[in-house]
This record gives C-alpha cells, structure tokens and sequence, in this order.
C-alpha cells in the first residue's frame, strides 16, 4: 500500500502522522510511504531522517493526497484537504465530526473511507487511540490553568498551590476519565484544592482509592456542579461521549456566578465544549474573557508539545497502520471489531450514530456498510 504522510496545516500544529520509527515498520513490510517535505520538521523529525527509513519525499501536499491509497494524519482534514481526498481513498486521522457538520458534509462528499482515532475502542472498553492525546491534554490543562490565573492573563492573580499562609486554589474537574485523572494528578502535584466530578459511582471510588484524602470526590448532578463550579479559581472540563457531541455542563448561568478572574480551560472543546459560552480557539490567541472569567478552550492542546504528543500517539496508532496497511481497509475492519468502530464515514454514507444523531443526518451501521454478516 502507498500510505501519505502530509504536513498539518492547523493553527501552530507540528505534530506529524508517523514517525520515521513508524514509517521503518511500515517500509520493512513492503509499503510505500510518502512524506511530504518538511512535515516533521517542527519537532526535529527532518526530511533526512524520514529519506534514511525508506520513505520518499514529496514536494507539496497535492503529490501526497494525489499518489497515496491511504492518508495517516494527526488533525481533523481542512477545508483545502477535504478537497484533496478522493471516492475510496482512506484517512486514519482524528475526525472530531459531531460539532463540525461542514466538515463532515465534506467528507460525505469526498467519497472517502474516513476512520477516526477517537472513536476506535480497545477489549476494555476504553479509546486507545484517544487516551494519549487525552493523557496530554489532561496534564497541560493544569499548565494552561495556572497561567490564565495569572493577573497578566486575565486571571485572578493566584498561585494554584498558594504559599504557607495563603490558601490554595481551588480546582474543579468535571469529568474523572483520562483528562480528569490526568489534571487531578497534575493539580495535586502543585498542591492545588482539588475536586473531581462524576457520574459513575464506580470512577469516583477508583480514584478516592488511588489519591485518597489529597482528592474530594463528589457525584456530578446539576446542583453539584453548579455549587462547586461557581466556587472555583480554575475549572478544567473533561467530559467525553465518545464520538458524540459534549454535553453542555456549565451553563451561561453559572459562568455568570464564577469570580471575577477565575478560569475555565475546556478540554472537551474539541467535541463542541461543555461550557456554553465556549468557542474553539487556537495557539495563537488562546484566551478570551466571558463575564469576566478566563476561557482557554484551544482545539489542539497536544500541539503545544508536539514532539511528545507524536511519539505518544504513534506508539498507540502504529498497531492499526499496520493493519490497515497489510490487510487493507476494508479487510482490516471486518476482521477486527475494535478498528470498526472507528469507521465514521464509508464512501458517501455516515456510519457513526452519535454524529447522525448530533447533526440530523441518515447513517448506516459499519456492520451493514461492510456486509458483515449478523
């Protein structure tokens, strides 16, 4: 298979599909892969060491898109790529559809076999694919936090873990999968106030087992996050329905009530937010002020530390590219249910029920598209 590896052209974004460690594995297999010049560069990943692996160069991104049989990506497909793709051709990428209805309409359109990283599972029910980037996310959540805090930000002007004297912050995280477990940790560690909310009884006692009394732990209703949201320094939200659009957990209301100068960084922006007063912003302009609170709501967290979040997502994507790759799309995911579900869109037909359901749209099953037998 000829597998393309583009350079991402999002907002300050530098991480890369593969590495040449990835692309190795994938040359010593008899593919070909394609990269296009100057792609790892931001992480020091250059032309070079990619040429060294077996990889060929290729100028521009029109070459990549227009010579491979499958696109390996890190970010959801612009405009420009959407573009690009054509009737048949696969894209392994994070999709992020269920708020995005333009792009998803592109990819209807593209022809496209479209598989998302966030939504493929794992045997223990888990998102493989997602938890690396989520694991990142939930620990610059806190960085980003402790900076919006400060005065020059916008902020209140605290010290997340206070000084002897002073209090602490306080820190709320709705959401105890892996961006909350993740910002509890990282927010401990700086000897922050820490709360986190959930809907599972089961999450809550988990974590109580694991940080014990450096962590509170309160079942997530609306009463609760409304007392605990409106009395926080710093909210981090981490909620997640996989593939599905995030549900709005802290209302206009409650933003209303924040202290003046307090912050709230929406991890779960990427599926729409869980704030209603937020909006997907970039690197470049991170921060905006509603009712006098702090929102960070940047799209692409990872970005930030693209070299780290390469590798990571590289070591959880590389098992699927290779399958994908030896098998082929279509044989890969009939053979593995767990790669199946990352299908979201099959050559012109919408295959994932929480963005049908997010946007209004028809869909089919996986199962049915791909004539997998009941």
């Amino acid at each position: 298979m000829r597998i393309g590896v583009p350079k991402e052209i999002k907002n300050h974004e530098y991480r890369v599909g593969m590495t040449p460690s990835a692309v190795r594995e994938l040359t010593a297999r008899g593919h070909e892969v394609l990269v296009e010049t100057k792609a790892g560069d931001g992480i020091d990943l250059g032309d070079e060491k990619y040429t060294k692996v077996g990889a060929r160069i290729l100028p521009n991104a029109d070459e990549v898109f227009a010579s491979a049989d499958m696109i390996v990506k890190v970010k959801e497909p612009q405009p420009v790529e959407i573009k690009r793709l054509r009737p048949g051709q696969v894209l392994f990428t994070y999709l992020h559809l269920a708020p995005d209805p333009e792009q998803t309409k592109g990819l209807i359109e593209s022809g496209a076999i479209c598989i998302a990283y966030e939504t493929v599972t794992d045997r223990f029910g888990g998102l493989p694919l997602l938890a690396p980037m989520s694991e990142v996310a939930g620990r610059m959540s806190i960085q980003a936090g402790a900076h919006s805090l400060e005065k020059a930000q916008g902020g209140r002007g605290m010290l997340l873990g206070g000084v002897p004297g002073v209090p602490a912050a306080k820190v709320v995280v709705l959401g105890g999968g892996v961006v909350g477990t993740n910002a509890a940790r990282m927010a401990m560690g700086l000897e922050a106030h820490v709360t986190i909310l959930d809907v599972s009884l089961r999450r809550l006692n988990e974590l109580d087992l694991q940080f014990g009394a450096m962590l509170n732990t309160v079942f997530s209703t609306i009463d609760s996050i409304e007392e605990h949201v409106t009395g926080a320094d710093l909210v981090i939200g981490g909620v997640l329905l996989p593939g599905a659009a995030a549900p709005k957990l802290i209302t206009k209301k409650m933003v209303e009530q924040m202290k003046k100068g307090s912050v709230i960084v929406d991890v779960a922006i990427d599926q729409g937010g869980c704030a209603e007063t937020s909006h997907a912003t970039t690197h470049a302009d991170p921060t905006y002020m509603v009712d006098g609170v702090v929102h960070y709501a940047v799209a692409n967290m990872p970005g930030a530390v693209a070299r780290t979040s390469t590798f990571a997502l590289n070591n959880a994507t590389l098992p699927f590219t290779k399958a994908l790759a030896d098998l082929g799309a279509e044989a890969a995911m009939k053979r593995d249910p767990h790669l199946r579900a990352g299908l979201n869109v099959y050559k012109g037909t919408l295959t994932y029920e929480a963005v049908a359901e997010a946007q209004s749209l028809p869909w089919k099953p996986a199962d049915e598209v791909l004539k997998i037998a009941a």
